[in-house]
């Protein structure tokens, strides 16, 4: 047996007994304590706190650059703020729910229960390795369910530091990580639930294989997230606040933005504004705050889109003073390009890096023709300070999530949902929206001493037509 043979054999033979140890176990006991769930999310903690620079090597290792001081930003305090809104709030989401019960059914009981659903397979990218794959687990494992996560190809210097970290504090019949599983031997088996985060093609895919199991999925995908500014908005306000969203991370990141509206008019000036901002915060693209593209592929698909905007007429603007493209390093340089077209590859395919086309518009109404005619995005950004304006492009578009007068900043919101609709995902995650998506929210009727019902029971008569006309006048 080959070597690539004998670790797919492993592979399959770990998964398999990880899953089968983690279903008999949520048959088993399927209802873990507020006290077991409350020590799952210490552990979390505990890992994440004590562990940061490892984690943040790791996930280095992985980019071939990423600052260790933005993953501490974007992941690690994230997660461990996501632990400490959960301890806070578990309590009262575990709580039976008392429910109306008609008159009809006088005498009786309703409650609704959140249940575990059992066990979660989580699907994570590379883009956020940490946050993408500890997110969902954190949502999982407060409403009691076992979890298993299978990280991307690029992540997996991260995946073994983070097996041998869980491994050391969970049983895997509650929560283990599983390096170097592929993808296909990993999603096609009968989980419980399963979440999957990275392209809408990938998404379809994954939603196929497991719908032979009847399995629920939560799907975050991406797409084309558009930016507006308003023409009564600060331009320089604008650019320091959107480039932080659009160039952390590089622009990897599923809720960047993707296309930016500007009136017609203003793009010189924002560009200006852009390089002054992006100057003070890079000044190089080989600065080593500015994070690499993750692979040589992906610095190829960023060149590519570049030559084929330029040769369609498109105009490109370097957005630092120094630093060109380097495929050695996988440092593309900010760049904004104008005079986009909808052929171009730019306007057709998610981004995922630092570019940002700059369409130009006269009036709001065909921003919004524009946005609606397209995929519905993942997040949509927009900048004013006119409330008029921030209802009409609210309330005449549809994306998975919105802020207003900065970007990204919704997702770090603990209390609110994160999750796409149509293209860019389905279903939510964060807060209280993510422990009813990993709960089965059951529904529990008790009947009183004596049962009214029995008086609607055969043989019907004139009780029964006398009962049921007022039951149908006053829609008991």
């Amino acid at each position: 047996m080959t070597n690539a043979a004998l670790q797919m054999t492993e592979e399959l033979s770990r998964i398999d007994q990880v899953f089968e140890k983690q279903r008999r176990a949520s048959r088993e006991k399927p209802y873990p304590s507020y006290q077991e769930r409350i020590d799952a999310l210490n552990k979390i903690d505990r890992i994440l706190m004590d562990n940061q620079d490892a984690i943040c090597e790791a996930v280095n290792a992985d980019y071939g650059n990423r600052s260790h001081q933005e993953t501490k930003l974007l992941e690690i305090a994230q997660m461990v703020s996501s632990v400490a809104y959960h301890k806070k709030h578990l309590k009262a989401w575990m709580k039976p729910e008392k429910r109306h019960v008609g008159i009809s059914f006088l005498g009786a009981k309703n409650r609704v229960i959140p249940q575990p659903k059992g066990v979660v397979g989580v699907v994570s990218p590379w883009n956020y390795p940490l946050g993408l794959a500890i997110g969902p687990a954190i949502a999982a494992l407060a409403a009691g369910n076992r979890v298993i996560v299978k990280m991307a190809a690029n992540s997996q210097n991260l995946c073994r530091l983070m097996d041998k970290l869980i491994s050391a504090e969970f049983s895997e019949d509650q929560f283990a990580f599983i390096p170097g599983v592929r993808a296909s031997a990993f999603t096609d088996r009968p989980w419980d639930h399963f979440v999957f985060t990275g392209s809408p093609a990938t998404g379809k895919v994954v939603m196929e294989t497991v719908s032979k199991y009847l399995t629920p999925v939560t799907l975050e995908l991406g797409g084309k997230s558009p930016t507006i500014v308003a023409k009564d908005f600060d331009l320089r306000v604008a650019a320091e606040r959107l480039l932080f969203g659009k160039f952390i991370n590089c622009g990897q990141t599923c809720t960047a933005p993707d296309y930016l509206y500007l009136p017609r008019g203003s793009a010189e000036e924002f560009i200006r504004h852009a390089q002054d901002v992006l100057n003070e915060r890079y000044g190089s693209a080989d600065s080593g705050d500015f994070t690499s593209l993750i692979d040589d592929s992906a610095f190829q698909r960023i060149s590519q889109t570049v030559e084929d905007a330029t040769q369609k007429g498109a105009k490109t603007v370097q957005l630092v003073a120094k630093g060109q493209p380097n495929a050695a390093s996988r440092k593309f340089p900010p760049t904004a390009v104008l005079d986009v077209k909808d052929d171009m590859l730019i306007m057709r395919d998610e981004i995922f890096g630092p570019l940002l086309p700059i369409k130009l518009y006269d009036n709001l109404d065909e921003v919004l023709d524009y946005i609606n005619a397209g995929e519905r995005p993942l997040a949509l950004y927009l900048f004013t300070n006119d409330k008029q304006t921030e209802d009409k492009v609210i309330y005449n578009t549809l994306s998975g999530g919105v802020s207003v007068n900065d970007t990204l900043l919704h997702v770090a919101q603990h209390d609110m949902p994160f999750g796409g609709v149509g293209n860019s995902g389905m279903g939510h995650y964060h807060g209280r929206e993510g422990f009813l998506e990993f709960s089965k929210i059951r529904p529990v009727f008790k009947q009183a001493k004596k049962s009214g019902i029995l008086m609607l029971a055969p043989p019907y008569g004139d009780r029964f037509d006398k009962m049921m006309k007022l039951m149908l006048k006053f829609r008991l």
